[in-house]
């Protein structure tokens, strides 16, 4: 298991999705069906990244990871253990609940996982805008009432984003996507949602969906600052960094060349524009939405064949630290 390893993306029907990663992205999807996600590299017992091309296609992510823990992860990797990371995007076609993840402290007791996450915007509508955090000064109190009364948005922290920026979303800040963001999505192995507010909609069984309204204001982070995005630049930069897990975003000109040597760390890189040749792989060619993950054991190399921005997922797991 030393080459780049892809998988088979598995696709998930959502109330607020659309259609765009088939128009953005190229993939083919389930026909007349609204499609929010795309979960692109996961490790769950609900849900298993098959790997696509190479020696091993056709096998699982859990059975790679089995199979040859040290080789992908590095020494000290438990085999039974799950990839810490879920890759996904995220077409929102409509505005997403208003919703929060358990932090670690909390996680247990409320029997969830928690889950810090960054967003990578892709494309944007005219007029798009994200929602991370509260305004300041905003208390539960004050919250509470605004569930009850319905106006919530007079105390998020909303703002404008447009293709290229980032804004890391750590567990226990209240968040929602707005309409028109395709989005990469890198995070923490967790699939736990508290809706604290979902807009007065319904779900696609026309029935108004479940929220977690007391879970909501157990999780919520009220003294957080709500944080900014990472705006977009042609310069390479570190756009998120935590215990979780770090990423960079390298800008690459055609013809520009990257190489991550073996035995350092494992790594994800995701497209996110333009296309990459993968040395030595006989010409294989990877195109924005593709992520790879780049085992431990290996060395990897790839070559811009258009100008091109990846983004290189690290510090998830450091053998020996």
């Amino acid at each position: 298991m030393h080459e780049p390893i892809r998988f088979q993306p598995l696709y998930f029907e959502r109330v607020w999705g659309g259609r765009a990663l088939e128009t953005a992205l190229g993939r083919t999807l389930p026909a007349g069906r609204p499609i929010g996600e795309s979960w692109d590299l996961v490790d769950r017992p609900e849900a298993q990244s098959v790997i696509r091309g190479g020696s091993w296609s056709g096998a699982t992510l859990r059975a790679a990871l089995e199979q040859h823990p040290a080789e992908i992860m590095g020494p000290g990797w438990p085999a039974a253990r799950r990839f810490p990371l879920l890759v996904k995007w995220l077409d929102c076609h409509e505005r997403l609940s208003l919703q929060v993840h358990p932090p670690a402290d909390l996680a247990a007791e409320l029997k969830g996982e928690t889950k810090t996450e960054n967003w990578f915007i892709a494309e944007t509508a005219p007029g798009a805008h994200l929602i991370v955090g509260l305004r300041p000064g905003v208390t539960r109190d004050q919250f509470e009432a605004a569930l009850t009364e319905g106006t919530v948005e007079q105390c998020v922290h909303r703002f404008p984003v447009v293709a290229g920026d980032s804004i890391l979303v750590r567990s226990g800040q209240l968040h929602a996507i707005d309409a028109g963001n395709l989005l990469l999505e890198i995070q923490q192995n967790s699939d736990t949602t508290y809706r604290a507010f979902d807009w007065g909609r319904v779900g696609l069984d026309g029935q108004p969906r479940r929220l977690h309204v007391a879970e909501s204001l157990r999780a919520i982070a009220w003294n957080d600052p709500a944080p900014s995005p990472v705006r977009a630049a042609p310069t390479a930069a570190v756009i998120a960094d935590g215990p979780e897990f770090r990423i960079r975003r390298l800008p690459m000109a055609k013809g520009e060349k990257l190489s991550l040597p073996a035995g350092e760390q494992p790594r994800l890189l995701s497209i996110v524009a333009g296309s990459l040749r993968v040395a030595g792989s006989g010409a294989e060619t990877l195109v924005r939405g593709d992520t790879l993950l780049l085992p431990y054991a290996g060395v990897a190399g790839f070559e811009a064949l258009s100008g091109a921005i990846v983004l290189l997922t690290e510090n998830f797991y450091l053998p020996g630290k």
